[in-house]
């Protein structure tokens, strides 16, 4: 069984720009697509429960709380041998973000927006990274952000309630315990349309576009569909990754 994420900069199957990594049941990563910076060279991963795919890069979180990572490091983004304890994971185009099993976060790569900043966050229980900016979400519904916030895409902090979260690269998406969708940023391709959706459980997010699975195992999509990324409206049974 392989569960689909939707993703364009950023756990089953999930998306780079030019590469796909998949997880496999038995603990095996697979990848395919342009491998120009070694993205793809996860062949012998084992014992991975997570993976999370950005631009030139692939990280992937083994069973006792340790990351891996393959491709593009130069601006200290694969610096993540040193994280332990870590629950859940996000690539960014040039930063890596983390959850450890103590609610605390962590980050590694590019900080020219302050996407890094935020060492000092607490009781958080999931991480999503976009193209500048980091979202994490708290155990009581709130939502921190961090860096740029020219685009609105950190424009979150009277969200309350929220279940889980995506970054795409300018917006940001959750999913409320009442199966509504919030949405910040950048609009321009229709991505933050998505306050009509319910009964939604969880939510992906691409450069440009947002899928929300439905509890029934269908997708909503709103946003870019230029390349065909928003023909889901046949799909059905799909599942929460990892469920």
């Amino acid at each position: 069984m392989v569960a689909v994420a939707a993703g364009a900069v950023h756990t089953a199957a999930n998306t780079g720009r030019s590469h796909t990594v998949g997880l496999r049941a038995d603990g095996t990563v697979l990848a395919t697509g342009w491998n120009g910076d070694g993205q793809c060279d996860v062949a012998a991963w084992r014992d991975v429960i997570a993976v999370a795919a950005g631009w030139r890069r692939t990280l992937g979180l083994l069973a006792d709380g340790t990351v891996l990572a393959a491709g593009r490091g130069s601006e200290g983004q694969c610096d993540v041998q040193s994280w332990r304890e870590v629950v859940a994971l996000s690539c960014g185009d040039w930063h890596s973000a983390g959850v450890r099993a103590d609610g605390s976060a962590l980050a590694a790569g590019s900080n020219r927006r302050g996407q890094c900043a935020v060492g000092g966050r607490r009781d958080l229980t999931a991480i999503a990274a976009g193209y500048l900016h980091i979202v994490a979400l708290r155990r009581d519904g709130r939502v921190h952000a961090a860096g740029d916030r020219t685009t609105g895409a950190c424009d979150v902090g009277e969200w309350e309630d929220v279940v889980a979260l995506a970054a795409g690269s300018y917006h940001t998406v959750g999913a409320t315990g009442s199966g509504r969708v919030l949405a910040a940023g950048d609009n321009s391709h229709g991505q933050c349309a998505v306050g009509g959706w319910r009964d939604i459980v969880a939510v992906a997010a691409g450069s440009t576009h947002t899928l929300g699975l439905r509890a029934d195992g269908t997708v909503a999509s709103a946003g870019n569909n230029a390349s065909g990324q928003c023909d889901v409206g046949s799909w059905s049974g799909i599942q929460v990754p990892g469920a």
